[in-house]
């Protein structure tokens, strides 16, 4: 019998990425035309209160992909190569970084996981040799466009748990040797899944669950 293989899981906003993507895309998008003040004054009130630990992130990530509906996807698709150089690649944390190639070298599975949309984090995969993607997809509807709604469940959370899981079955993966790397509490069910959990630059409450634990803390430099 062949021996299991080792994972490392990585969470993408302000974990690999030393910024929260979101936060970069509406900018991004504002500029453009393309999002209302509205809908930005929502996300900002809505991210004071998942802050504060009062709003979840699943919320918010659903409202968050609201701004997709009965769009055009593909216009977004086509821009993904060019958003991610310009506007991601340049905070890409180097401490992470380091990490993902040390796993590299020693030949475990690299798998970014996070509640960021597909055609956000394609160009990041390629780029960086990801060996699988685990995120959110957009429902589509039957006229080809958004719905405004995740395919469920939304990977985010206690959800990621879900994923990781089915990975471990489809790839014969040994979680109890694997590597997890998040920023943020609601993370706390994929990290203690793992053996390995190691948490970075986290929130307050993270970090409280961290010293509680003995868990490894990085700080992005």
């Amino acid at each position: 019998m062949s021996e299991k293989r080792i994972a490392a899981f990585f969470d993408f906003d302000n974990t690999f990425l030393a910024k929260d993507s979101a936060a970069i895309g509406i900018k991004y998008l504002f500029k453009r035309g393309d999002i209302s003040f509205w809908f930005i004054l929502g996300i900002i009130v809505r991210s004071i209160f998942f802050k504060l630990n009062l709003y979840s992130a699943e919320r918010i990530s659903r409202y968050v992909i609201r701004f997709y509906k009965n769009r055009d996807i593909s216009e977004y698709t086509r821009q993904s190569e060019i958003f991610y150089k310009e506007m991601l690649k340049p905070h890409i944390s180097p401490t992470v970084k380091e990490r993902l190639e040390d796993h590299r070298k020693k030949g475990h599975l690299l798998i970014l996981i996070t509640a960021s949309l597909r055609y956000i984090l394609e160009p990041v995969v390629k780029d960086f040799g990801f060996h699988l993607l685990l995120c959110t997809d957009l429902e589509i509807g039957k006229d080809g466009r958004p719905t405004g709604r995740p395919i469920e469940p939304i990977c985010v959370g206690k959800n990621k748990v879900i994923y990781a899981k089915k990975a471990a079955e489809e790839f014969d993966i040994d979680l109890s040797k694997s590597y997890a790397y998040s920023d943020h509490h609601s993370d706390i069910p994929l990290l203690k899944l793992v053996g390995n959990p190691i948490v970075v630059n986290p929130n307050f409450f993270l970090r409280r669950e961290a010293i509680k634990n003995n868990w490894p803390i990085l700080e992005h430099y």
